[in-house]
């Protein structure tokens, strides 16, 4: 019976290892901390070493990955890439050591160099040259075999296609890791989870041309099949990677002594908070490639080398406080004030909770013991409480209905397209009248992107706010510098340098300061579309009068969720008092009028349909150098649609009951005096 209860929890814990491999390797998508899964992968091996009967084919000491995927065709690595051991402490190193010089049958005093090298937080990729040339390159797959994401690594510029040096040999595979630096990450955060997600996700695309726009980066390591490589240890090896143009990381040491190799430990775990990549501990391998021969590998992984893990990134603390800060756009977002404690290296005293929703699904309490988490450069968050540890007294903590800084409402607004209520609550107030969204929205008024005053930074926002020297955006061009100069901190020479700054930017785009306006949904991208489309500030602040709302539907990119926010917007009696005087402060840049002498002037066309040899993009483009205007619904204000193969129905429909005119692709070249 007792044999039965352990095969089961092993099984049980095979499935579960292999479902996170799977999520892992093939959906990027992690399921679980580095820590938790290294947790789970040692009580299995355990549980086979304890009980000779346990054995699986998917068990980490018989796999490596997980199977390729079907959408890249699969290839064998000549030289299979295999996984690490891990060693998480000292004892474990001097293990590792004592096992080496024992199988070696060395004496005691036997003195072994090991290069030391930080594990980046990435996806494995071996590259194949022949004579010098990238022929193909691999991803680690499930160690044996691997994908062929050949043309995705070549759009890597720190991947060599070609390598002239005489001394390169006449093939090689060259492995390493592909990562994004954490500050190119910030700019991917809202379509992936963490940077090895972003990277594997890149990797993974279809069209090369798609990897191209991902700011993937590539550091070498290792090879695996070798042919005329003449070189005898490792560290020379990374050295010769540099020569040929490879890019190694630049913590990478050799080091002799248990000792030294914890003292080195130590240092780079201190840096790892400042580093611009994800690194999750250091690879200790053996220098001499005569002695990692000798050494060979036991099951999956070597017997010459071992990854020395990382501290976890979680840590023990408090809830002291559960703080609401309020966004620009109303959103209340709750923040946990935890007991100051140290996490990888960096002190961390507030972890964010994200929305109502995570503290009623995790039961999340004032006073609570809670784990908190920080991983690379993403904020600290609350993974769980102990709830054994909760006082008896402990209350559920009851998220706002009211806005803590202006009493409004708090809503949640329904999504059309989850048809559910969405995660985060929101304050209901429109314009100026909530304290905390005001000071955002000013905040984003002088940021790079929208007016970028120079020496107007947020802190100086929160400053003249509490001095009551702003309220408004127009109050930034009214400041009174004499009351400014007499603050302490500030000086004439610093005054003047801000008055000038603010003065430049009287002038500005009109793209970039609807942009500034904070405008809920409306990114930079949307402020130029809708700068081209009213041209000037005054045609832009007439809207509200003109009440055309629906008529910004047929502007191409602008949908029916921005609208509802600029109706909202213009709805609103202090924004269109800041309009109106920041209209009188500012010089305001017209958008430069399309020709209007083109082919098609004051004609509106509309696409239904996939077109021949021409995309809709540069249709688009067509239609407005020869001063037409493209339109995304069927309307009066539509003179043609055009209709391609496998067009929509419903647009021809309508069309017709419209009396607009139907064309095809020949028709409208021919309009241009072009031929098809």
């Amino acid at each position: 019976m007792e044999k039965k209860k352990i095969k089961l929890k092993y099984i049980n814990k095979i499935k579960l290892i292999k479902n996170l491999n799977k999520n892992y390797y093939d959906k990027n998508h992690s399921l679980v901390t580095d820590n938790e899964y290294d947790d789970l992968k040692n009580e299995i091996l355990k549980l086979e070493k304890k009980y000779n009967f346990l054995t699986s084919k998917d068990s980490p000491s018989n796999s490596v990955g997980y199977t390729p995927s079907k959408n890249f065709k699969k290839i064998p690595h000549k030289v299979s890439m295999l996984s690490l051991s891990n060693a998480f402490t000292e004892e474990d190193l001097a293990n590792f050591e004592k096992k080496i010089i024992n199988y070696l049958s060395e004496k005691n005093d036997f003195k072994i160099t090991y290069s030391a090298e930080p594990k980046i937080d990435g996806i494995s990729a071996s590259l194949t040259y022949k004579n010098g040339k990238l022929e193909k390159g691999l991803s680690r797959g499930d160690g044996k075999e691997g994908e062929d994401i050949t043309l995705n690594l070549k759009t890597i510029k720190d991947i060599p296609n070609q390598i002239f040096s005489k001394d390169f040999p006449e093939e090689i595979d060259i492995r390493g890791e592909v990562f994004i630096k954490n500050s190119d990450f910030k700019s991917l955060k809202e379509k992936f989870a963490n940077p090895r997600n972003a990277a594997s996700g890149s990797l993974r695309q279809k069209n090369p041309e798609d990897t191209k726009k991902i700011p993937l980066n590539f550091i070498a390591y290792t090879f695996g099949f070798e042919k005329g490589l003449s070189i005898y240890n490792q560290f020379d090896f990374l050295k010769k990677l540099k020569e040929w143009g490879f890019k190694v990381n630049p913590l990478n040491k050799l080091i002799s002594g248990i000792h030294n190799l914890i003292k080195n430990y130590n240092e780079v775990e201190k840096q790892r908070s400042t580093l611009d990549f994800d690194i999750d501990g250091i690879v200790y391998k053996i220098n001499e490639f005569n002695l990692q021969k000798r050494l060979g590998n036991v099951a999956n992984a070597p017997r010459w080398a071992i990854a020395h893990k990382f501290s976890s990134n979680k840590a023990i603390s408090e809830i002291i406080d559960i703080d609401i800060q309020i966004g620009r756009t109303g959103a209340l977002t709750p923040v946990a004030k935890i007991k100051p404690i140290n996490i990888g290296g960096v002190v961390v005293s507030n972890a964010t909770l994200h929305n109502e929703d995570e503290i009623k699904r995790k039961d999340i309490r004032i006073g609570d013991t809670a784990i908190i988490e920080r991983a690379g450069d993403v904020i600290p968050h609350i993974l769980s409480v102990d709830k054994k540890k909760r006082s008896k007294n402990s209350q559920k903590f009851i998220f706002p209905k009211k806005c803590p800084s202006c009493g409004s409402e708090t809503i949640k607004e329904f999504n059309k397209i989850t048809k559910k209520n969405d995660a985060v609550r929101r304050c209901s107030s429109e314009g100026y009248t909530c304290d905390k969204i005001s000071i955002e929205k000013l905040k984003h008024f002088v940021s790079k992107e929208a007016f970028n005053i120079d020496g107007f930074g947020k802190k100086i926002v929160e400053s003249f706010w509490n001095l009551k020297f702003i309220k408004f955006p127009q109050d930034i061009f009214k400041l009174d510098y004499n009351k400014i100069e007499k603050l302490e901190g500030w000086g004439n020479l610093s005054v003047q340098n801000l008055k000038y700054s603010i003065n430049q930017k009287k002038k500005i785009s009109l793209e970039r300061l609807i942009y500034s306006l904070g405008i809920r949904h409306i990114g930079l991208e949307n402020a130029k579309l809708l700068a081209k489309n009213f041209i000037s500030f005054s045609n832009f602040i007439n809207l509200a009068k003109l009440n055309s709302y629906d008529d910004l539907l047929n502007i191409d990119g602008i949908g029916e969720t921005q609208v509802n926010s600029i109706k909202n917007f213009f709805k609103n009696d202090e924004n269109i008092k800041v309009l109106n005087e920041l209209e009188k402060i500012l010089e305001v840049k017209s958008v430069n009028k399309k020709n209007d002498n083109g082919l098609l002037n004051n004609k509106s066309f509309l696409v239904t349909g996939k077109l021949n040899g021409i995309s809709r993009a540069e249709v688009k483009s067509l239609i407005e150098v020869n001063s037409g205007k493209t339109v995304s619904t069927v309307s009066n204000k539509l003179n043609y649609l055009i209709v391609g193969e496998k067009p929509t129905k419903r647009k021809i429909d309508h069309a017709k009951e419209l009396k607009i005119k139907i064309i095809d692709q020949k028709e409208f070249l021919k309009m241009l005096n072009k031929t098809s």
